[in-house]
């Protein structure tokens, strides 16, 4: 089967709600959508980092945006109204492992409740066609046997962000089955590996540590250099989401993994020494994973239904990924205009489908 393409004529003019705006996936999102030609309203928290994506792309003059939390029911209903979107794309969350741990109240309020109050609210969105929820490859139980999780495998989290995804995947079930089950709007999740590319400064991520500590002369501490992650570059979900929307008529299942080849694989010291390699300078020094809290050593998906069913696959490999994400923050480092940048990277992740 052919890679799909977008359909700039599918999108112009849709209505689209994208929660979560502020974040790294979600600007990038936003400002994709605007380059198809999407009417696109934002709904999120304030960014938390300087500098930030959402402030780069100026995507506050350039698309309608409310800063507020999702465990605001009132909030959240009140901005569906005004919005009347016909696609939603949830991506707000608390995306952070370690975080989680911190203040696990915020992660399972945020993430499961927040859900849920979006997912009421659009009970009365008549306008809305399909709505896609972004959760995790962690939503699975991870025994690290070294077999890549399937849509159908047993969820589970040993951590509160991963068990807060977890029952977020249930809560959409159930809201599919019980509420949605005779009527509009299509109510589908995507379950997506570690994202990178340029724009990302959340804090206890690899890349944005490494650009921190890099860009300062400073030694980056790596926890865990063993642990196998599926690396892939945020445009590869964030393309994935857009292909869903557009084709939610056609798909056959409700939820999806979205994912680098299962023999795509790098370690955490290997992304690193890569990424040193990319960057041009910065220093290292590998931990020995014994402190800190418990985090997955090996995490892999099987991203072959939406591959069989759509001809989603992946676009680049890891080590592509890797390359373009430090370039970008290497040529922002040097003065690039962020918009430039991000555009060069959808342009050239358009020519490869």
């Amino acid at each position: 089967m052919d890679r799909p393409q977008l359909d700039p004529t599918f999108w112009a003019g849709k209505k689209v709600l994208v929660t979560g705006h502020t974040g790294f996936k979600g600007a990038w999102l936003c400002h994709w959508l605007l380059r198809l030609g999407a009417h696109v309203t934002g709904f999120a928290l304030a960014p938390n980092t300087s500098p930030n994506l959402f402030d780069l792309l100026d995507l506050d003059s350039r698309m309608d945006s409310t800063f507020g939390d999702l465990r605001n029911y009132e909030v959240v209903q009140k901005t569906l109204h005004a919005a009347q979107p016909e696609i939603v794309l949830h991506l707000a969350a608390q995306a952070l492992v370690r975080a989680s741990y911190d203040d696990p109240l915020t992660t399972f309020e945020s993430n499961v409740m927040g859900t849920v109050h979006l997912l009421e609210a659009i009970r009365s969105a008549h306008a809305l066609k399909v709505c896609l929820v972004a959760t995790t490859d962690k939503v699975y139980r991870n025994l690290e046997q070294g077999v890549p999780f399937c849509e159908d495998d047993p969820l589970g989290g040993h951590d509160p962000y991963s068990a807060s995804k977890a029952a977020t995947e249930i809560v959409i079930s159930s809201y599919r089955h019980s509420l949605f089950k005779d009527a509009s709007p299509k109510l589908l999740s995507a379950r997506a590996g570690n994202a990178i590319g340029g724009g990302d400064w959340s804090a206890d991520r690899i890349i944005p540590d490494a650009i921190r500590a890099w860009s300062n002369k400073q030694t980056l501490n790596v926890r865990r250099p063993n642990a196998l992650r599926p690396w892939q570059h945020v445009l590869e979900p964030l393309f994935s989401y857009l292909i869903l929307c557009q084709s939610a008529h056609e798909t056959h299942y409700a939820n999806y993994n979205i994912g680098p080849a299962t023999d795509d694989k790098m370690s955490v010291g290997e992304l690193i020494q890569q990424a040193q390699t990319c960057f041009g300078r910065g220093e290292f020094e590998f931990g020995t994973g014994d402190k800190g809290p418990h985090e997955a050593g090996l995490l892999q998906l099987d991203a072959s239904r939406i591959k069989n069913e759509l001809g989603i696959a992946p676009a680049w490999s890891s080590k592509e990924a890797l390359k373009r994400t430090m370039a970008w923050y290497k040529n922002q480092d040097g003065g690039a205009n962020a918009q430039e940048l991000c555009d060069r990277d959808i342009e050239a992740f358009e020519a490869t489908t």
